[in-house]
């Protein structure tokens, strides 16, 4: 048997697997989230759910991979065969989320890049990134086609080279740059004259706003961010050496992953309150890509040194975009070399080219395909709700009860053990068997009333 692939240090492994968690959730849906649900109460509750919540999730997956040194599918098959339809469900949302996901980061290279060729005016306009999408431009630089190709073909080019050269390599480049950008991103923030406004609106506790919906959202951004329930974190995990300590790592990945949160705040809070003249209603009332798209440039193209940093933040949006796609396609790449027993060159390729076909109704669903739905959805909202509102949080119940009630929690007490003292051993035996699973059920439930119109999170 083939000697599996792993990173070559602690540090390695933690910025591989924080990259992975740091992606778009964190930069455009954490702000809003924040804004709307009492600014410094919203961080307070997020930060407690991180260290519990999101720990036991995180540290069971990681713990699955690192014991089987297999892929989601292989992994849970061998542990109980029972299960093994839980590790093809597990295995099936990476394969449904990286295709459009790269659609959204062929948007952001071509922001990026419009921004650095001092752009800025054009894409402040109201229509500009509707008719983009729509592919209503004319030449190749405008197709949203081209710009999905080379964002795939980047997160491929990554993934080719493996674990040690490729994915380690980069994330020890590509998350420091990050954490860089993203301090200074968010100081010049600070510097426009009414920020101020915003960083209070985003810092001070409001409890008027905060309800069970509060907890209920916070729960729900953090499980989506942490790149949990999608066999990143069981895959990750398969390549960390034996030696290296579990639970410190996955603390050091939290502190990443609600850093580069908290820094996205202060970079877009302030920024778009200055705008606004001290109104807060850009931000909690938009969310996701038209937050990203359509507000933002908006408020770089009226700042002073707007195109400057408007480049810098797409820039970083970029990297955030890119760490987390490379995470997506191993897991893709590991489970085909798994299943197929095909060496990593094959299986790139193999994978890559299935992601490009799987992505070309999203690329194409807001333009010449969009008069086609699916549950009253464009193809890249439907594959974002069946993936993260419904198959994640399903995927997750199942393997808390999984380890928590089947193999039993020893399993992974006995992995983290190996490698150091588990000193959160004793929450993570009740929040495993008995809390997590029902806090899954309130985000699936709370999910399936938000699309049914019932809440609005």
């Amino acid at each position: 048997m083939k000697e599996r692939s792993s990173f070559t240090s602690r540090i390695g492994f933690v910025l591989a697997a924080a990259g992975s968690a740091v992606g778009l959730g964190n930069l455009w849906r954490f702000p809003y989230l924040a804004a709307k649900y009492g600014g410094g109460a919203f961080l307070i509750i997020y930060i407690l759910l991180a260290v519990t919540f999101g720990f036991t999730l995180m540290i069971t997956e990681i713990a699955l991979g690192r014991r089987t040194r297999l892929s989601c599918i292989e992994a849970y098959a061998k542990l109980d065969k029972r299960f093994a339809a839980l590790g093809w469900l597990s295995a099936l949302i990476p394969v449904i989320i990286t295709p459009y996901y790269c659609v959204i980061g062929g948007w952001v290279i071509k922001y990026f890049a419009e921004f650095a060729r001092g752009n800025m005016a054009a894409m402040a306009g109201d229509s500009y990134f509707g008719d983009f999408i729509a592919g209503s431009g004319s030449g190749l630089f405008e197709a949203p086609m081209f710009w999905f190709l080379i964002y795939v073909l980047l997160t491929a080019a990554v993934v080719l080279f493996g674990v040690e050269k490729g994915i380690e390599k980069a994330s020890r480049f590509l998350m420091p740059v990050l954490v860089l950008l993203s301090i200074g991103v968010a100081v010049y923030s600070l510097t426009l004259p009414g920020s101020m406004d915003g960083l209070k609106y985003y810092l001070l506790p409001d409890l008027k706003d905060v309800s069970v919906t509060t907890v209920l959202a916070a729960m729900g951004q953090l499980f989506y961010s942490m790149s949990l329930a999608m066999g990143i974190m069981i895959t990750y995990g398969s390549y960390m050496k034996k030696e290296d300590n579990l639970e410190k790592s996955v603390a050091q990945i939290e502190i990443f992953d609600t850093g580069i949160a908290f820094l996205a705040g202060l970079m877009i809070v302030p920024a778009v309150v200055a705008f606004n003249g001290g109104d807060a209603s850009l931000i909690r009332g938009q969310a996701g890509p038209g937050l990203m798209f359509g507000v933002l440039p908006k408020v770089f193209g009226s700042m002073n040194m707007g195109g400057l940093f408007g480049t810098a933040f797409f820039l970083l949006v970029l990297f955030a975009a890119l760490t987390s796609s490379i995470s997506l396609l191993e897991t893709v790449v590991s489970m085909v070399q798994d299943k197929a027993k095909l060496g990593r060159k094959t299986a790139t390729v193999v994978s890559t080219a299935a992601i490009l076909l799987l992505g070309i109704p999203s690329c194409l669903g807001y333009g010449p395909l969009s008069g086609i739905k699916l549950l009253g959805m464009q193809f890249l909202d439907f594959f974002d709700f069946i993936s993260n509102s419904v198959l994640m949080p399903v995927a997750a119940i199942g393997t808390c009860v999984f380890v928590g009630h089947v193999i039993g929690s020893r399993f992974v007490e006995e992995e983290v053990e190996s490698s150091g003292e588990f000193k959160r051993k004793r929450l993570y035996q009740v929040m495993l068997r008995w809390i997590a699973p029902v806090m899954l059920a309130a985000i699936l439930v709370g999910e399936l009333l938000k699309y049914f119109g019932v809440i609005s999170i």
